[in-house]
């Protein structure tokens, strides 16, 4: 694990304070990561005993917008009992989901006098203040419920250490002056935050570097858009002079003569593969949207049709069968259709794998390349996937954000990244063009799924989060929905997202392991093989919420005006209300 060091010089004040101040003790305690974020936590209690300075060494992982959950508490922790907090947090991958982002702090009586990066590609990163620690007793002293609460607290346990931890009064030493929060937009942290786990992953497992199956839509372009930010991070930090960087990019870029990365699509180009894996039934746009942007980013790109291998699997099971498939649109069944979307897809992985594993070969580099997979939250939720598709790989940047989020991301990608291709992608209507594309039928990712992401968002934190099952979810979508859906068409689209939500549990426990970034991942009990067993008809729920439907006279509009969520489901439809 890499550790954020946090280092703070202390200057003693004595000028002007009453002489009951002078010679003051100066008490130092810690706690442990979460406990900053339970009921009772252990500075409240050490402030009252006369601690002034709280140390914490954490190990907080990013999730999207949750900064500022962290940064409250530690304002909030010395706001009104004053004192100094010290965080210092891990930062970097550890081989798992989780990436920890960072971001060491120094507060000072409400104040932030000290912030590190959130996202860097550095093993240990120093911040330093320098504090006034009478500030922290004058506080304290001008409080008068806080005395009195003290005077009767029970001591803790101390230990007495001769140690003088402040300086003479002195200068040419100055104070540390509160400081403007820095926050990063959501955009930015997904840029960032998967850039920076991919980076570690990269240089910490042996690999050469990554290939991704991209198809020229969102999620796959997305995942692209965040290897070449990774590849922007590492120029940068080159430039900025971090040995150990340009020693890992030299190592895994396979320099040599005494060459390292200096251009972002120059690396791309060493350590990034890119394949288009078109079929008859991909468009020409999607191709050619892939195609440029992997120019922009630099990756080895290749462009590969599978309808031969397509093929030659149909014609081995008509021989054994004596019956070829047809698509739906061509006069076949649903159980056809699905077939034959779900042989393209599989070839795909089949494919993606045997170019990771071969290319490096091929182009005489040792090692091997990493598969990335491109399956977003909300499919996964809805299980909007084929089993052992592309969403099999190795590892996933983007498994666990939203496609809101992330087509927010590709526009601000196309700006701020220079991936001006980005933008056409975004604007692109989702399709898994899997069907063939007729004058009257075009394959529309929401209309198979028959929800919107949006409404997969909001399924996926009331599920989640506020642990909403069938009947409560109804009634939270009730106040959400009320003012345009009936009481009878909120209850069937609550019924069709369970029923299958819950067909398709099974894909979970082989999903490819993907960052962590929101709090409604579908990925929990993953290995808990009870999922099969979810009865798909939910009968006892779906009972109750047709009696509640005929309480509230279903098909009429039940509510004017859109009163929000539901208490117990607050803020659960906005992804930018912290959670």
């Amino acid at each position: 694990m890499l550790d954020v060091l946090l280092v703070i010089g202390f200057v003693e004040n004595k000028q002007g304070l009453m002489p009951s101040m002078f010679n003051l003790v100066r008490a130092v305690a810690a706690e442990v990561c979460e406990e900053l974020f339970t009921p009772i936590p252990p500075h409240a209690e050490l402030a009252l005993n006369g601690v002034e300075v709280f140390m914490n060494a954490s190990g907080s992982h990013h999730q999207l917008r949750k900064l500022d959950v962290r940064l409250r508490a530690f304002i909030g922790a010395t706001h009104t009992r004053g004192g100094v907090y010290m965080y210092s947090n891990h930062q970097g991958c550890d081989g798992g989901r989780l990436y920890y982002d960072g971001c060491a702090c120094v507060v000072v009586n409400g104040d932030l006098v000290a912030q590190g990066s959130q996202f860097s590609l550095k093993d240990v990163e120093v911040i330093v203040a320098h504090v006034d620690l009478d500030a922290v007793a004058s506080l304290r002293g001008s409080i008068s419920s806080f005395q009195e609460q003290a005077s009767y607290k029970t001591k803790v346990p101390s230990v007495a250490a001769p140690y003088s931890l402040c300086q003479s009064f002195d200068l040419k030493i100055s104070l540390s002056s509160p400081l403007e929060i820095k926050y990063h937009c959501a955009e930015e942290e997904i840029a960032f935050g998967p850039g920076c786990w991919l980076w570690d992953y990269l240089r910490r497992s042996g690999a050469s570097g990554f290939l991704l199956p991209l198809s020229g839509g969102a999620d796959s372009s997305s995942v692209a858009a965040i290897v070449g930010c990774m590849c922007q991070l590492v120029v940068k930090e080159i430039a900025n002079g971090d040995e150990q960087v340009k020693a890992d990019a030299i190592r895994i870029g396979h320099y040599a003569d005494g060459e390292f990365p200096t251009d972002s699509r120059e690396f791309a180009k060493r350590i990034f593969y890119t394949v288009f894996m078109g079929s008859e039934n991909s468009s020409e746009a999607t191709r050619t949207r892939a195609k440029v942007l992997a120019h922009e980013i630099g990756s080895w790109h290749l462009d590969v049709s599978i309808d031969g291998i397509v093929s030659a699997f149909l014609s081995l099971f008509q021989t054994l069968t004596g019956k070829r498939p047809q698509y739906k649109v061509d006069g076949g069944s649903n159980i056809e259709n699905l077939g034959l979307q779900n042989i393209q897809a599989r070839i795909r992985m089949v494919l993606a794998f045997m170019f990771a594993s071969l290319l490096p070969w091929v182009h005489s580099k040792p090692g091997f390349y990493l598969v990335l997979g491109s399956s977003n939250v909300d499919e996964g939720l809805r299980g909007y996937l084929t089993k052992y598709d592309c969403s099999s790989a190795d590892i996933n940047p983007i498994g666990s954000i939203s496609k809101q989020d992330l087509r927010a991301f590709l526009r601000w990608a196309s700006t701020h990244l220079c991936y001006s291709s980005l933008a056409d992608i975004e604007a692109a209507p989702p399709t898994a063009e899997l069907e063939p594309i007729r004058s009257d039928y075009s394959q529309l990712d929401e209309v198979d799924m028959g929800m919107t992401y949006e409404e997969l968002s909001v399924y996926g934190r009331l599920r989640k989060i506020f642990r909403c099952g069938p009947v409560s979810m109804f009634k939270n979508l009730c106040y959400r929905w009320g003012a345009k859906l009936t009481p009878s068409e909120v209850a069937e689209k609550v019924k069709h997202f369970f029923k299958y939500y819950s067909i398709n549990r099974h894909k979970m426990t082989v999903l490819t392991p993907s960052y962590h970034a929101e709090s409604y991942s579908p990925e929990d009990n993953r290995f808990d093989l009870r999922q099969f067993l979810y009865n798909s008809r939910w009968p006892y729920q779906f009972r109750k919420i047709d009696k509640l439907v005929k309480e509230l006279n279903g098909d009429s509009i039940a509510i004017k005006e859109s009163s929000g969520m539901g208490v117990v489901a607050a803020g659960s439809g906005n992804p930018n209300v912290g959670l």
